[in-house]
């Protein structure tokens, strides 16, 4: 009998060293101990009478594992098919919208486009003549319909409020150059900068709802100012010299007025260094007019019969 015990011992720890070969892991030490016991009569020939097995119990992985696995389980769960659905048809129906309002954007600066490209063009005669009352009068009527462009535009943004900037690049580039435009009309009139507030009210803008964003404004500015240096050339070869002075005093104070902007490097920068480069230009031609008499001591040019901006 206890040959038998012996053998059955010796196949049940080979087994189990099979499953698992190191013997000081505290899993094989358990289950070496939850072997079942055989028990046997001392006589073989009684085998059937008094030897009986214990049932094996069945082998499951500690609870803590399984509380794991299951727990693992739950946070790989994949989402359900219907929210993912619904999130993409939300992002569809957001971007149809956002699409509709940004077409109907670009319909409004198409039309501030086709009125900056007339008025541009009325404004052009000012190289080729001195400016008159009647040029400039027909510049100006346009500053009334871009003001009607600008009403549409407001009444479209007014639709998603507070959406200002994330539509903003759509018309940003048209206007500065509708800036540029009214600025350059205003110093033909009066010989002075047109203030922030000044293009605001003339373009129909509200500063608290939809107004003139500041770095456009500056922009236009350094536009109107590259459209100096050809003007005073032109105006000398028609006889206005002392347009040169007058046009280097303007440009040295809105030059010194950039100067107090601590500006980054971006486009605002670069224009603003093109500046420089205008009123270089601008000396350069009243240093010649000077050194050649043409307008001695400064002498006004309504004193020569000439005309211009004050």
């Amino acid at each position: 009998m206890q040959c038998v015990r012996t053998a059955f011992r010796n196949a049940s720890f080979t087994f189990s060293r099979a499953l698992n070969p190191n013997p000081h892991n505290p899993l094989f030490l358990t289950a070496l101990c939850s072997l079942p016991i055989i028990a046997t009569s001392p006589s073989p020939s009684h085998l059937s009478s008094h030897f009986t097995l214990e049932t094996f119990p069945t082998l499951s992985p500690p609870r803590c594992f399984s509380s794991l696995m299951a727990g693992d389980g739950d946070h790989s769960a994949p989402p359900s098919s219907h929210s993912l659905e619904k999130q993409f048809e939300d992002f569809r129906l957001q971007l149809e919208e956002s699409g509709g309002l940004r077409d109907r954007i670009r319909t409004v600066v198409s039309e501030i486009e086709s009125t900056t490209r007339l008025m541009h063009a009325s404004l052009l005669l000012v190289h080729q003549s001195r400016p008159t009352p009647e040029l400039l009068e027909k510049a100006k009527s346009y500053v009334n319909v871009f003001n009607d462009h600008y009403k549409q535009l407001a009444e479209v943004l007014g639709e998603c409020s507070g959406q200002y900037y994330r539509y903003h690049g759509d018309w940003r580039s048209e206007t500065q150059t509708v800036v540029s435009l009214i600025v350059f009309m205003h110093w033909l009139e009066t010989g002075n900068l047109l203030m922030h507030a000044e293009a605001e009210e003339k373009l129909g803008l509200n500063s608290s709802e939809f107004g003139l964003d500041i770095e456009d404004y500056l922009i236009g500015v350094c536009f109107m100012s590259n459209e100096l240096p050809r003007y005073v050339v032109n105006q000398v070869t028609a006889g206005d010299y002392d347009c040169p002075r007058k046009v280097l005093k303007f440009l040295t104070e809105l030059h010194a007025a950039f100067r107090m902007l601590n500006l980054r490097n971006d486009f605002l920068r670069k224009k603003f260094d093109g500046m420089k480069y205008d009123l270089r230009r601008v000396e350069e031609v009243y240093y010649d007019v000077k050194i050649r008499g043409l307008a001695p001591n400064g002498e006004p040019v309504e004193d020569q019969g000439a005309q211009g901006p004050p």
